[in-house]
């Protein structure tokens, strides 16, 4: 059976779906194609014993205009939950104990968190010259800038909760681009932050940087897209693509074969090569030095609650105190109906590009870990009603010192290659408003 359609999208992750579902509103006919046999690549939320809990990211961050109309334009199909008040404390620890970190400036003067000499230096912050190295590491921008305390206790605790990365290694232009603005555009971050916010546009202000989930778990933010992209526009179990390309791109698949003008692939870069074999291998090559930190999450639950209080979003880990644990958040401080009245829901972090080693313990070495940090570091010595372990071997993307390779080579393939759009967590960040503003630029440039 041979068919056409404007658009065919591997990959029916956020990405893939949010694409799809602006493309189709566009007019556009569109076809995605995915090898598991359910959409949302690793985002689910599970129900169970009276839990609510997700696999892969567990919360967004309302960094983008776009997320934030994402959920107004799917209307009553899904509902938007921004996380409790309460839950606003982010908890560092040092020495063991947990700091809220400071969210401002008296904060940050008073916090034990830094050293009185990085506090008296950041008031010059704004008054040092900007870098020009475009390739410098998140951790030279930050100890030169602030210092090593707020590296230490600040920056490689964040670094951990956001890629499961090293400071050292990622490289700041592309890791933490808007922060690598903040310096460049007004040579301070403190200054640019307070320059910024007085600059916003209205639709800028929709991305509040709110902690979010959808109503009752991501899953319905899933669900709400693929009905609106509809069954019809999504092949599940798709494990063998053919892809070559003449005036068209002709997709064959096992049954049947597709033409399309447009391909867009929003794979990992391991999958690029075998799915386009046309392409030069050394472009593909540059693609495929993107490392992913391996993950290990335990989701821990308790229906009766006998810890310290988590009134915070979680708490995270610096290097510095030696810990087999990236950080530990709390879903049930943030979102409703996660845990039963009176109990408590939380996700343990571990591995990541340091710790590579822990994916490959088994569940009871696992489960020792998370015992020893319940008592440790939360005050719990009662028994979890619910542990459940995801490992993740391609968890989260690495932007280091590869990623100029990286993107000047896709940008080459798709110069070279009307039509053929390489998207996902490659290139453009990796949080969930990340993915949600790549894709509605694509749909844009391809109706546009």
């Amino acid at each position: 059976m041979k068919q056409k359609a404007d658009v065919v999208i591997i990959g029916a992750g956020l990405t893939g779906l949010t694409l799809a579902f602006y493309l189709k509103k566009a007019g556009k006919k569109v076809l995605i194609l995915e090898k598991e046999n359910r959409t949302g690549g690793v985002m689910r939320t599970i129900h169970k014993d009276g839990f609510t809990f997700e696999t892969g990211p567990n919360s967004g961050s309302m960094g983008s205009a776009e997320m934030a109309e994402l959920f107004e334009d799917l209307g009553d199909a899904v509902e938007l939950e921004v996380a409790n008040e309460q839950s606003k404390q982010r908890w560092v620890m040092k020495n063991g104990q947990w700091h809220s970190l400071p969210s401002g400036l008296w904060m940050g003067l008073t916090t034990p968190l830094f050293s009185f000499y990085d506090k008296i230096r950041i008031l010059g912050e704004p008054l040092r010259k900007k870098g020009i190295n475009p390739h410098e590491t998140v951790a030279q921008m930050v100890e030169r800038r602030l210092g090593k305390s707020y590296l230490d206790y600040a920056v490689n605790p964040f670094v951990s909760g956001i890629y499961a990365g090293d400071p050292s290694q990622l490289v700041t232009k592309y890791a933490l681009p808007k922060l690598y603005r903040l310096e460049q555009n007004y040579g301070s971050f403190i200054g640019g932050a307070i320059k910024n916010a007085k600059t916003k546009t209205e639709r800028d202000k929709k991305a509040t940087r709110q902690v979010f989930s959808a109503k009752g778990g991501k899953q319905n933010l899933i669900d709400a897209l693929t009905k609106a992209v509809g069954d019809a526009n999504i092949l599940l179990g798709i494990n063998e693509i053919n892809i070559t390309k003449e005036d068209l791109y002709s997709i064959i698949l096992r049954e049947h074969s597709i033409e399309a003008e447009t391909v867009v692939s929003t794979t990992g870069a391991h999958s690029l090569a075998q799915l386009f074999p046309f392409v030069e291998k050394k472009l593909m090559q540059d693609i495929q030095q993107l490392r992913y930190a391996k993950v290990v999450q335990a989701v821990v639950g308790f229906k009766q609650w006998k810890g310290k209080a988590l009134t915070a979003f979680g708490g995270l880990i610096p290097e510095r105190e030696n810990k087999d644990i990236l950080g530990i958040l709390f879903p049930s401080a943030l979102f409703s109906g996660r845990a039963p009245e009176g109990g408590a829901l939380m996700t343990f972090f571990m591995g990541g590009i340091k710790r590579p080693d822990i994916i490959k313990m088994s569940d009871n070495e696992i489960k020792a870990i998370v015992k020893r940090e319940l008592k440790e570091s939360l005050q719990c010595e009662a028994t979890p009603d619910l542990l459940e372990i995801t490992r993740y071997q391609e968890a989260i993307a690495q932007y280091d010192a590869s990623s100029k390779e990286r993107l000047e080579a896709i940008s080459k393939i798709e110069k070279q290659y009307p039509g053929l759009i390489l998207a996902g967590n490659i290139r453009d960040g990796i949080g969930m408003s990340d993915r949600v503003k790549q894709a509605r630029t694509i749909a844009s440039a391809i109706v546009g």
